[in-house]
């Protein structure tokens, strides 16, 4: 993480303020200190007042919004809002990458909740860092956050609906994961990276499977047609990705992959609202939908 611009997520629990004190001592980065206000507690307004004090203490920009979502809001919801903020004040500002505060009982707790929900190899290892999204605490235990912000006297905000154990999440922090020892939590954390590594090394194979296809919007339907069944899931999905097509869902792979495989000559299948795929003798089209 270079000099430049950055927006920093900053929600007001300790996890957050920790990183936003690290990231202020930075030289050469400038930070934009966003604060997305879900609506679902009664008292989060205290939140927003924390973080845009700390934020003004040091001279930072500070903005923030209010999504009035209700407290019967889901967790993807409430994420799928708080990202959509966050990228319109990359987008707004200009800057190189969003920050976000996410450690490494976090990574422990998504791997195990997208493995329940079978979600398969990229679940879990969905919580990483890239050029755009950086968690720079990925490697830092809950408990490593809470000392560092022990230690410098930092303020933050107990989030009350993080100790409901009814959300699966909150189920694993205070169930599953205190179970583990030191050791058996290290070798968990070693794997998971070396199932991230391994998962890298699949998507590049496969995204050079795709550079030979006819077109970047085209795939050769007889290629597609003998691949094994979850070969063409993992292609369609890293090919539907490539084009922007947003929610890609275990279900939707599914029905496309029976449709390409098995559609008529000229059928037209509906992908979202903004695309649809075209089957000919022989390619598979993907296009956007005529208005």
């Amino acid at each position: 993480m270079g000099a430049g611009t950055y927006v920093v997520a900053v929600s007001g629990g300790v996890d957050s303020m920790v990183l936003l004190d690290l990231l202020r001592q930075r030289p050469g980065v400038k930070l934009i200190v966003a604060h997305y206000d879900h609506g679902i507690r009664a008292d989060s307004a205290k939140d927003r007042k924390l973080v845009q004090a700390v934020a003004k203490k040091h001279g930072l920009s500070f903005v923030h919004e209010d999504g009035k979502l209700g407290p019967e809001t889901s967790e993807a919801k409430a994420r799928a809002a708080r990202y959509k903020f966050l990228t319109d004040v990359q987008a707004a500002s200009g800057a190189k990458a969003i920050i976000t505060a996410h450690h490494q009982d976090d990574l422990l707790e998504t791997a195990m909740i997208n493995l329940l929900r079978g979600s398969g190899r990229k679940g879990l290892t969905s919580l990483s860092t890239s050029e755009e999204l950086i968690r720079p605490l990925l490697s830092y235990s809950k408990q490593q956050v809470y000392d560092y912000a022990q230690a410098h006297a930092l303020s933050w905000r107990e989030d009350a609906t993080n100790s409901d154990t009814k959300f699966l999440r909150n189920y694993i922090r205070a169930k599953i994961l205190p179970k583990f020892s030191d050791g058996q939590r290290a070798e968990l954390v070693i794997l998971l990276e070396e199932l991230r590594l391994k998962n890298h090394e699949i998507d590049n194979h496969i995204e050079t499977l795709l550079h030979t296809q006819p077109t970047l919007d085209k795939l050769n339907r007889a290629w597609f047609i003998h691949l094994p069944h979850n070969v063409s899931k993992e292609v369609l999905y890293m090919w539907l990705r490539r084009h922007q097509v947003q929610n890609v869902t275990k279900k939707m792979i599914e029905r496309l992959v029976a449709a390409m495989k098995t559609g008529k000559l000229g059928q037209k299948i509906d992908v979202d609202n903004k695309h649809v795929l075209k089957i000919s003798r022989n390619y598979l089209a993907l296009t956007h939908v005529e208005r």
